[in-house]
């Protein structure tokens, strides 16, 4: 398996100023884990990096620093994400499972087919909600 900072990150130019103390590499690392781990909030997940991944690198930015770094890698991190997904062994299949959050809709039948996701997407009845949905 190839590692992110082989193919997405490409090699740093010598820019006027001080070197980076954390690597783009670094950061999509710590981009990717923090969302597979699942924390939503920068502040909870450089909290629990600062706890438990400090050893890991050799520095690791506040939050202001942290954000700002994450909107200027946004391209990398596509890149990194589509790099994963591809080592996926299900890439080349022909179906995909894909998990969303049920939408509402109208609770006429009528009302489904007159929309423009008839065709596009399931329509459903969640029994515990009580109420029809496109998903």
């Amino acid at each position: 398996m190839t590692r992110p900072d082989d193919c997405v990150v490409p090699p740093e130019h010598r820019r006027p100023g001080r070197r980076k103390q954390l690597s783009d590499a670094e950061l999509i690392c710590l981009a990717v884990a923090q969302v597979l781990l699942g924390y939503p909030s920068q502040h909870h997940w450089l909290r629990f990096c600062y706890g438990r991944l400090g050893h890991l690198f050799p520095y690791l930015p506040k939050q202001p620093g942290y954000h700002k770094r994450l909107i200027a890698a946004a391209p990398l991190i596509m890149r990194a994400t589509q790099l994963l997904a591809s080592q996926v062994p299900s890439a080349a299949d022909q179906f995909r499972l894909i998990d969303a959050t049920p939408v509402p809709c109208g609770s006429s039948r009528e009302t489904v087919k007159r929309s423009a996701l008839a065709g596009w997407a399931g329509y459903g009845y969640c029994a515990s909600h009580s109420r029809f949905y496109w998903a």
